[in-house]
């Protein structure tokens, strides 16, 4: 989940970056990390709670320097890029075509995936966003709802 906010200032600088008050609150709107996978406007919503003078640009240019600093995972969404607090590479998610829900998914056999072409591509990670229905949706699609 979300790191500490120690822990955060400390990944901030390794990645050259300075630790001001718009970063601080643009970190803090994911608060415990238990409601992750939010879009940059409800991460504005929350973060000008704490800095009522902090701009929509910030928090996107904040938004991209973490991910860049691997602080952060961008997922693509219907859209709207969400960002969850998780960025550990073991980390992937399922999107419900019916409920729009993002959940977050263990999954086997990512490390097997490659690339079958003859040039040679150098890839860094592997994200995996699979698509269906969640369990609720799909039993209400069986039962005709």
């Amino acid at each position: 989940m979300i790191r500490e906010d120690g822990h955060a200032e400390a990944k901030m600088r390794e990645a050259g970056l300075r630790v001001t008050p718009q970063r601080r609150a643009v970190w803090s709107a994911f608060g415990s990390g238990e409601d992750g996978h939010l879009a940059a406007d409800e991460v504005f919503a929350r973060a000008r709670r704490g800095l009522p003078e902090l701009s929509r640009a910030t928090v996107y240019n904040t938004l991209a320097a973490f991910v860049e600093a691997g602080m952060l995972q961008a997922v693509e969404s219907r859209g709207a890029v969400l960002y969850d607090p998780n960025p550990d590479p073991d980390h992937h998610h399922f999107r419900c075509r019916g409920c729009d829900r993002l959940y977050d998914v263990p999954v086997e056999g990512v490390d097997g995936i490659r690339i079958s072409a003859t040039e040679k591509f150098v890839v860094e990670s592997k994200t995996v966003l699979l698509r269906g229905l969640c369990p609720p949706c799909s039993t209400a699609a069986g039962s005709g709802v």
